[in-house]
């Protein structure tokens, strides 16, 4: 009988990397990061990596840490916010510096009420240090300089009520900012305001201001 042949163990074979699919790796990792802070979940680079189904070390050629991830998923949310703000002012141009400045914090509460996990990650500092970006905190500081012109156009036509224009600006910020973190935590049902009332709410309470910041 010829002899029996043994079948050679075939050769373990090594894992091979998730072949990179995405035209622009960046852009699907700043989403898929986006997508993890909406859900609460905590965002990390290779959870990002695991969402865009690529493989775990292909994401740290563009981030190479959580902080550098996040940061650059803030300038998107930033830039995104800026562009809804310009688009407010530059569809239907406000006749006044008091009407601009309403189109303004209208343009900030509706961008926040859609986009709740952009705008966490923008007004808080859960997710990272906010002065470590260069890009938001110059966008951010040229926002509050248009406010601020806003406001400075407004005072020289004799339209206010007070010349305190720091403290004005201060209560417009703790106003939108406030209104949009109540909807973003959930509060107006317990205020007797259905989800379709929540934007024509903002819409009185923005009035409010203007009228009481006003000259009569």
């Amino acid at each position: 009988m010829p002899a029996r042949q043994t079948s050679k163990p075939r050769a373990r074979r090594t894992p091979e990397a998730r072949p990179y699919h995405h035209g622009d790796l960046r852009r699907v990792l700043i989403d898929a990061a986006l997508q993890l802070a909406a859900e609460g979940a905590e965002v990390s680079v290779r959870e990002a990596a695991r969402r865009a189904a690529v493989s775990p070390g292909a994401p740290f050629r563009h981030f190479p840490n959580r902080d550098a991830l996040m940061a650059a998923v803030a300038e998107e949310a930033q830039r995104r916010f800026r562009a809804e703000i310009e688009a407010a002012l530059g569809e239907e141009p406000p006749k006044g510096p008091l009407e601009r400045f309403r189109a303004f914090g209208l343009a900030y509460l509706r961008w926040a009420m859609r986009n709740p996990a952009h705008f966490e990650i923008i007004s808080t500092g859960r997710y990272f240090a906010h002065g470590s970006s260069a890009d938001l905190t110059r966008d951010n500081t040229e926002l509050i300089a248009l406010s601020e012109r806003m406001l400075t156009d407004a005072a020289e036509q004799g339209l206010l009520r007070s010349a305190d224009l720091k403290r004005i600006q201060i209560a417009s910020r703790a106003l939108v900012y406030g209104f949009a973190r109540m909807n973003l935590d959930g509060h107006f049902p317990r205020w007797g305001i259905e989800d379709g009332q929540i934007e024509r709410m903002a819409e009185g309470v923005i009035d409010l201001f203007i009228a009481g910041i006003a000259q009569p």
